[in-house]
């Protein structure tokens, strides 16, 4: 990943991500892929409690995050977790939670 933390690309790519995972059912099934493997829409349906028209919907909005991939074979799309599409929150986490351990070090430091 050659883009700055701080460049616009990165940051509309790191929001994408962002709102993409801020649905529990896009979460839902972002987990099921990643911990089932590949699978196609209806198997992701059935698992899901809404409907199949949904999950599509759903599943296209992961996939412009870059969360998801799909392939078509005949009539079925087939989806998988995308392990780099973490990526820009993964390293959104570790600057943040390092800044923020920083700042719970030095409150601590100011009560004892």
């Amino acid at each position: 990943m050659n883009q700055s933390l701080s460049s616009p690309d990165h940051q509309l790519a790191t929001d994408a991500l962002f709102k993409a995972l801020s649905d529990g059912t896009r979460r839902a099934l972002l987990e099921a892929l990643v911990r089932d493997g590949e699978q196609n829409v209806q198997t992701l349906t059935d698992g899901s409690g809404v409907s199949q028209p949904m999950v599509s919907r759903h599943l296209a909005k992961l996939k412009r995050a870059g969360l998801v991939t799909a392939r078509r074979t005949g009539r079925e799309t087939w989806y998988a977790a995308r392990v780099k599409g973490l990526g820009p929150v993964i390293q959104w986490m570790a600057v943040h939670g390092a800044l923020w351990s920083q700042r719970f070090t030095a409150l601590e430091g100011l009560s004892g």
